[in-house]
């Protein structure tokens, strides 16, 4: 699934060729995909200009002129791409903006676990979308403190904690597992036993993990690419994640990444660097 660098990377592109621009036709061309396409959407998008692009989690927030908000939600093989004016639909292109430039901006979304929603800008903060969500982990509001105060008295492992979204957004498998090698912290430790000066380094472990793959462009494991089709590459980067067996490059190649389950979820990490 992308995770946040993978979707501000997808921001960064779209914005360019967005915003000023006017939306002339919008096709929607199923029903649903992870839930139903909203009411209305095709004729509150039409016409409409993009004023800007903004990102909250993992979603994109495209802001109009008439006061509401298209949200998009890659799922887990979605792709947003830009193609010419002449370019045909294929099967799996399920949402359309033919904008007044000339551009199709399309939807790709093969297993379909995306999310189109239109939400009036007024009410963006109180949708059930993000009411409950987490501080940006980019953000100033994201700080030792701040997950200090966040993991008090939790039990559970920090690779699971720093992935709930109503403690930071955004950290998703890939970032975790990174972040947490930076820091020198072991997966499975109990979160709410961390202390603040580790925590300190955690949170600055995230900020400059997360820094790095939007640089790169995300990473491309199976299905993202970036709005123009090219490819991230932060995946080159790894210290840990999908290394199961190789020779950690901190310790000298003494001991090697170890791969282990948590939630359903694979975990990378050296056990000689984090504890």
């Amino acid at each position: 699934m992308p995770e946040l660098p993978e979707v501000e990377t997808v921001c960064r592109g779209l914005a360019p060729v967005l915003v000023g621009q006017v939306i002339v036709r919008a096709d929607v061309r199923r029903k649903d995909l992870r839930k139903p396409f909203p009411r209305g959407l095709k004729t509150r998008v039409e016409s409409a200009q993009v004023t800007h692009i903004t990102r909250r989690a993992k979603y994109i927030q495209v802001h109009l002129d008439n006061g509401y908000v298209l949200v998009i939600h890659l799922g887990m093989s979605g792709r947003i791409v830009f193609h010419p004016h002449d370019y045909r639909p294929q099967t799996h292109d399920h949402f359309i903006l033919h904008m007044q430039g000339g551009q199709q901006i399309v939807l790709n979304d093969p297993r379909r676990f995306g999310i189109v929603d239109l939400v009036a800008a007024d009410d963006l903060e109180s949708h059930v979308l993000f009411s409950h969500l987490g501080p940006e982990p980019l953000s100033n509001g994201f700080s030792g403190p701040v997950l200090a105060m966040a993991l008090k008295g939790k039990k559970a492992a920090i690779k699971q904690v720093i992935m709930d979204q109503t403690v930071v957004v955004g950290v998703g498998n890939i970032y975790a597992s990174e972040a947490l090698f930076m820091a020198g912290i072991h997966p499975e430790m109990p979160a709410g036993a961390i202390d603040a000066g580790r925590l300190e380094t955690l949170v600055s472990a995230i900020k400059t993990v997360l820094k790095k793959a939007i640089k790169a462009g995300g990473s491309t494991l199976r299905d993202h690419r970036q709005a123009n089709g090219e490819l991230g590459y932060f995946q080159h980067s790894f210290s840990v994640y999908d290394r199961e067996g190789q020779s950690c490059g901190t310790c000298g190649g003494r001991h090697k990444i170890q791969r282990i389950v948590q939630g359903g979820r694979a975990t990378y990490f050296c056990p000689q660097c984090q504890k």
